[in-house]
């Protein structure tokens, strides 16, 4: 699969100003709306926005529609992701917590890539 340079300099913009709006808000509005911009999908929209530097036509339509579900996948996932950090942390505190809550999103989306992909 080929990325133009810009596609990928686009999803590298979005995704940093994403990262750096969500820290601003959560100063501002408080960590609960830092958490709330956190599950932006800037990854997601940057991919979708920046898909049609890359393809065209039928290629563009089919590309989009299996970002979208892997989307749908990667998105529950997160979600499921969010709720064990929320378990963890008060209970190992945040350092190991979170080293934790990013190994269980690497098994389980491993797994789904693995089941999916057959």
């Amino acid at each position: 699969m080929h990325l133009s340079l810009s596609a990928l300099l686009i999803r590298f913009l979005l995704g940093g100003f994403s990262v750096v709006a969500c820290t601003l808000v959560a100063k501002k509005l408080g960590e609960k709306a830092g958490g709330i911009f956190a599950a932006f999908p800037a990854v997601y929209l940057a991919a979708l926005l920046t898909i049609g530097l890359d393809f065209h036509g039928g290629d563009l339509i089919s590309h989009s529609i299996i970002l979208s579900k892997g989307a749908i996948f990667g998105m529950v996932i997160n979600i499921l992701v969010a709720m064990i950090a929320g378990y963890l942390l008060p209970k190992i505190g945040w350092k190991r917590g979170i080293i934790q809550a990013m190994a269980y999103w690497v098994v389980v989306s491993s797994l789904v890539v693995l089941i999916t992909s057959h």
